[in-house]
């Protein structure tokens, strides 16, 4: 009995470290876009630049390297990889108030890029570890949730910060503390024994031999696994756009200063993000209990419910009518997210998963991160001559109108897991 108690009393620590992590790692990824136009306005840079600077300079290396990083996961300790990669992209970030460029500030952030590689595979093994396949949805449905708290942080701290002391100043608010979480994080977080929380393994030594290579096999081949990578780059690619160019979008379109656009990210992005995180997950959780597949395609009819609700928010003049109708997508924008990172780590074989959440993380963030903002910023620069303001939404709405294909694809996925429950049982 106290074993349990301590087992329990670790997963707990475990997770709000690793939500700690996350959020501040999701805090300096997204406080670049709340700071946008200042950045943009004294290096005379243009929106492809900007879409450049928000997505690849971040996303090519973040992708990349987490791929071999996660290897080093699967094999050596994982905290150990997760305090030095939170302290480099800590540094990096307020490294970033340093540049006297446009070049030297996309190079920092490549620097952060690199830094939060190492943070989210790891993270999500272990709580795979301390938590079973059962409550695997709302656990990592709780991490996720860092997503929105650390935009809301982000937003909030970039937006208030810049407006009163300048761009660089923000970037040292957020950048800084996350050397001190590392600091404790490395005092605090311990190490799970891989495999905890699962049943033995009947293919364990087929397991153990896994590699690189066999691993992306392994996710090809898998027909539910596959169809969920897809729908979740393709969502990432909307998701990333918008919240990178919204809040460029409410300051043009809606003359609102930075303060205020930090403001209302936060109330309504942040605050709504993160209550759909946790009730997605919920959801998730139990209608996966009552048919496999039911869960993902909850995902998939939600993402499809809610473009028309994104598509009259971006052409619409009145300012609150443009918050009202962005409540919905919101509030489902990361429905996704816990399920899909549960369902990754549940379908993968225990020696692979951080590697297959990185595999996942590649194609996310280097298709979708790195294309999302551009393609909006690429749009918005080839409408500007005709439509001037009017083509920033312009170019948003065409990416919430795609937002129809990863539904799809998550409806796939659950129809696969739906099939592939006969031959588990």
């Amino acid at each position: 009995m106290q074993n349990a108690v301590e087992a329990s009393k670790h997963a707990r620590n475990a997770l709000a470290l690793l939500f700690c992590a996350y959020a501040l790692s999701i805090t300096d990824r997204m406080i670049l876009s709340v700071l946008f136009e200042p950045i943009r306005l004294e290096f005379g840079a243009s929106d492809t630049q900007m879409g450049l600077l928000g997505g690849l300079s971040f996303a090519l290396f973040y992708a990349t390297l987490g791929l071999p990083i996660a290897r080093l996961a699967d094999r050596h300790q994982r905290r150990l990889i997760i305090v030095f990669s939170l302290a480099l992209f800590s540094l990096m970030t307020a490294m970033s108030g340093l540049a006297t460029s446009f070049l030297i500030l996309f190079l920092f952030r490549i620097g952060v890029g690199i830094g939060e590689a190492g943070v989210n595979p790891a993270s999500q093994s272990i709580i795979a570890d301390y938590y079973p396949e059962q409550r695997r949805g709302m656990a990592m449905s709780i991490l996720a949730v860092g997503a929105p708290v650390g935009m809301i942080t982000g937003f909030l701290v970039g937006g208030t910060v810049s407006e009163y002391y300048g761009w660089r100043a923000a970037l040292y608010a957020v950048g800084l503390p996350g050397l001190v979480l590392a600091a404790l994080m490395f005092l605090l977080l311990r190490e799970p024994v891989r495999g905890n929380s699962d049943k033995p393994s009947t293919n364990a030594e087929s397991e153990r031999s896994m590699g690189f290579a066999a691993s992306v096999k392994f996710m090809v081949g898998h027909p539910a696994m596959r169809q969920l990578i897809i729908a979740s780059t393709l969502t990432g690619m909307g998701a990333y756009a918008a919240s990178t160019w919204i809040p460029a979008f409410f300051i043009r379109v809606h003359t609102l200063s930075q303060s205020q656009v930090g403001l209302l990210m936060a109330l309504v992005f942040g605050g709504l993000g993160a209550a759909g995180t946790l009730i997605g997950g919920k959801l998730f959780d139990r209608l996966s209990l009552k048919r496999p597949g039911l869960g993902v395609r909850m995902i998939a009819i939600v993402q499809v419910m809610t473009i028309p609700f994104a598509l009259v928010a971006y052409s619409v003049d009145s300012l609150a009518l443009t918050i009202g109708f962005f409540i919905v997508p919101a509030f489902a924008a990361n429905f996704f997210l816990g399920p899909s990172l549960a369902m990754i780590q549940t379908l993968a074989p225990l020696p692979m998963r951080a590697t297959a959440a990185a595999i996942k993380m590649f194609c996310l963030n280097l298709v979708g991160m790195s294309l999302g903002p551009l393609f909006v910023g690429l749009i918005s620069d080839a409408l500007m001559p005709t439509y001037g303001a009017k083509s920033l939404p312009m170019a948003l709405a065409s990416l919430s109108i795609f937002g129809v294909w990863p539904a799809l694809h998550f409806w796939l996925c659950g129809r696969a897991l739906q099939q592939a429950a006969p031959q588990q049982s």
